[in-house]
C-alpha cells in the first residue's frame, strides 16, 4: 500500500506542476518562470560533504564527484526535466546519496536545454561528455543513468555510440524513462488520468521545442524504435501512476526479447521519477539501484554495429515537411 506521504506527494504535485503539462501555453509559462529561478549549483550541504569541481564542456558546464580512493567506476548521470526544465536540488540529493552509498565518480553535465537549444546541441555536447569518459575509464566501468527525459537520452546515447563503433556503458540505470513520443499506444492517454505529474498537451509542446523537427517516431526521439539489442543490462523503475509507465513496460519487452537483460522495478501507486522524493518508497527504490550496481555486470550479447557515421551529434532524418 502507498505511504501516507506518496498520498500528500500525489496531492501536491496534482494541484500544482500538473498544470505545467496542462497546455502548450502552461508550459511555456512555466518555463519563462523557471528561467528567472533556476539554479544548476550543487546544494552549499552537498559540498560540503562530497568532493565536486566543475568544468566545462562546449560551452556548458559538468560537474564531477570523486570517487572513493582507488574506485574505477563512474555513472555518467543525465538530469530529467522534459529537456525544458534545469537540474533540481531532488536531483542532487539522489546523486550525492549514490556517490556516497556507492563510492562511484559521478559526471553531471548541465547539457543545454530547450527552448534555448535543441537535439543536436543536447547529444553533442552530452556527446563529447561521454566520449571525454572514455579517455579516462574504460566502457565496462562506466553506467548511464537517468531520470525522465535523462532516461530516454542514457538510452538514445548508447544507440548513437553504438552507430558510431564507440565502446558501450556496461549498465543503465532508467527512473521512468520517456521511451516512446509517438503516442501510438492508447494505454497512456488512460494513464494520463491516473498521473498527478505529466499532461500530454504539454508534454508534446516540450517534444516540439527540443527535436529539432524530427519525427516523434523516430529512434532518436523515441528510442523504443530503435536497435535495443545494442543496449547493456538495465535496471527499469516505473510506477503504476505515471503515463509513461504502459510504454516502459512494453520496452522492458522488447528489450528482453531483443536479448537484453532487463529487471523492472514496478511501484504500485507511485508516479513520475518517485525515487527522487524523499519517502519510504524511494529509498526501497535507492536500495534497489544500489544492489544492482554493485552486483556484476552480465556480459553483453549484442555487439556494436559499426557505420560511417562520424560524430554522436551527427544529423538524423528530419521529419517530412
Amino acid at each position: 500500500m502507498p505511504s501516507f506521504k506518496s498520498h500528500l506527494v500525489s496531492f501536491i504535485l496534482r494541484h500544482s506542476r500538473k498544470k505545467a503539462f496542462a497546455s502548450p501555453e502552461n508550459l511555456q509559462r512555466w518555463i519563462a518562470y523557471a528561467r528567472k529561478t533556476e539554479d544548476h549549483h550543487p546544494p552549499a550541504l552537498l559540498r560540503e560533504r562530497l568532493d565536486i569541481t566543475e568544468r566545462s564542456v562546449d560551452g556548458f558546464p559538468v560537474y564531477e564527484i570523486a570517487p572513493k580512493v582507488g574506485e574505477r567506476r563512474r555513472i555518467l548521470y543525465m538530469h530529467g526535466g522534459a529537456y525544458v526544465f534545469q537540474i533540481t536540488s531532488y536531483h542532487w540529493g539522489l546523486i550525492a546519496e549514490m556517490a556516497e552509498r556507492l563510492g562511484f565518480g559521478i559526471t553531471v553535465p548541465i547539457y543545454p536545454i530547450a527552448p534555448e537549444h535543441d537535439f543536436h546541441a543536447m547529444f553533442g555536447m552530452v556527446g563529447d561528455v561521454y566520449r571525454q569518459m572514455l579517455d579516462e575509464t574504460d566502457a565496462e566501468d562506466i553506467v548511464f543513468m537517468g531520470d525522465s527525459a535523462g532516461g530516454n537520452m542514457a538510452v538514445v546515447l548508447t544507440m548513437m555510440a553504438a552507430e558510431e563503433g564507440l565502446p558501450l556503458p556496461s549498465r543503465h540505470v532508467l527512473i521512468s524513462p520517456g521511451l516512446d513520443m509517438s503516442l501510438s499506444n492508447p494505454e497512456v492517454f488512460e494513464a494520463e488520468r491516473n498521473d498527478p505529474w505529466l499532461g500530454i498537451s504539454g508534454g508534446l509542446e516540450a517534444i516540439r521545442m527540443y527535436s529539432a523537427g524530427i519525427d516523434r517516431s523516430d529512434w532518436h526521439i523515441s528510442p523504443l524504435y530503435g536497435d535495443l539489442s545494442v543496449l547493456p543490462q538495465t535496471l527499469l523503475l516505473t510506477g503504476s501512476h505515471d503515463l509513461l509507465s504502459p510504454d516502459n513496460l512494453i520496452f522492458a519487452k522488447k528489450a528482453r526479447a531483443a536479448g537484453v537483460d532487463v529487471q523492472v522495478v514496478y511501484e504500485e501507486g507511485m508516479f513520475h521519477v518517485w525515487p527522487l522524493i524523499e519517502m519510504p518508497e524511494a529509498r526501497r527504490a535507492r536500495d534497489s539501484i544500489v544492489a544492482f550496481l554493485e552486483g556484476e555486470p552480465t556480459k553483453r550479447r549484442a555487439t556494436a554495429r559499426r557505420t560511417a557515421r562520424p560524430a554522436l551529434a551527427a544529423r538524423p532524418a528530419q521529419a517530412a515537411e
